[in-house]
């Protein structure tokens, strides 16, 4: 996804308690979903009760649950500039339209507003996630990396502009008189009139879940813990063997310094022995965490999209 989105993306997931808008947009997600964030994109693998890793009647899900629909009207940068009223031109009407123009600071500002936002959740997943380990990651599949949908959120209708400039303007017109500029964007009445260096713009009528939380596959901290441990030594003990199985004439330094573990992505699976990791000890070495602005910042790695 293009780096455009990304104000959006952040604002969403911090003012909505942590929901992620879907990538693309008009795709649908429902709880128990499971999928990889390859290149950016949200790849869609299968559903836990529909591939049968999970028995339905095993489940307990939840279906309207009200959300703060405060928490889902918001926007960064959008402000008004104009607002007037037009006569119809249509000579067998005398309708009066109530007119706004709505600018956006920069690139990448946006106006967000949804009404009547619903959540529908697994209720039990902390009796279900021990057992998706096992079977995600030994006896039905081998995933290293996984997500898993355990709440979607939609709304009765939604509607979003992202300004694809500093100077983008949104022109819309209603023909209800004393609307609130805060309701203005969002009104059921209110139709685009014009828009100018509007990069996005979609206003969705249907109750449609494309919003979700899900759980993300992590390793253990504890197992974590341990193999850097052992890496640091194993490091120390390198360089007493590097220094003794080649030649002086190829690189000599008498104290080396153990090159330790920085930032860079470890992945402590990869290290173990062969049948280390089974379906006995899966439960050693796998946990499931929330997903964070880090998993959101997935979304926006750069493959050929404008900054």
């Amino acid at each position: 996804m293009c780096q455009l989105f990304l104000n959006f993306y952040r604002s969403f997931y911090l003012r909505t308690g942590g929901f992620i808008p879907c990538n693309p947009l008009n795709r649908a997600v429902y709880p128990g979903d499971f999928f990889q964030l390859r290149n950016g994109e949200i790849t869609l693998l299968g559903n836990i009760f529909r591939n049968g890793i999970i028995i339905p009647k095993d489940a307990t899900l939840k279906y309207g649950i009200q959300l703060d629909p405060a928490a889902w009207r918001f926007n960064s940068g959008m402000t008004k500039r104009y607002t007037g009223y037009d006569s119809n031109n249509l000579p067998e009407s005398e309708i009066v339209y109530n007119n706004q123009v709505l600018k956006f600071a920069e690139k990448g500002s946006f106006g967000f507003k949804a009404h009547q936002p619903e959540a529908a959740r697994i209720m039990n997943w902390s009796e279900l996630q021990q057992q998706l380990i096992i079977k995600l990651t030994q006896t039905i599949y081998s995933f290293r990396e996984l997500y898993v949908v355990t709440e979607t959120a939609a709304a009765s209708d939604w509607v979003l502009a992202i300004a694809g400039s500093k100077k983008a303007e949104l022109e819309m017109s209603s023909e209800v008189e004393d609307i609130a500029f805060e309701d203005f964007f969002e009104h059921v009445s209110a139709k685009v009139v014009r828009m100018k260096d509007i990069d996005f713009f979609h206003h969705e009528k249907h109750r449609k879940p494309v919003f979700f939380k899900a759980k993300k596959l992590a390793v253990q901290d504890e197992r974590m813990e341990v193999f850097i441990s052992e890496l640091i030594y194993q490091r120390m003990e390198w360089n007493h063997w590097i220094s003794s199985f080649y030649s002086p004439d190829l690189y000599h330094d008498p104290l080396p310094a153990p090159h330790l573990p920085g930032h860079a992505p470890i992945n402590v699976l990869d290290m173990l022995q062969c049948g280390e990791l089974n379906p006995n000890t899966a439960l050693q070495y796998f946990k499931w965490t929330d997903t964070t602005l880090d998993d959101v910042e997935q979304l926006f790695v750069n493959y050929g999209c404008e900054p």
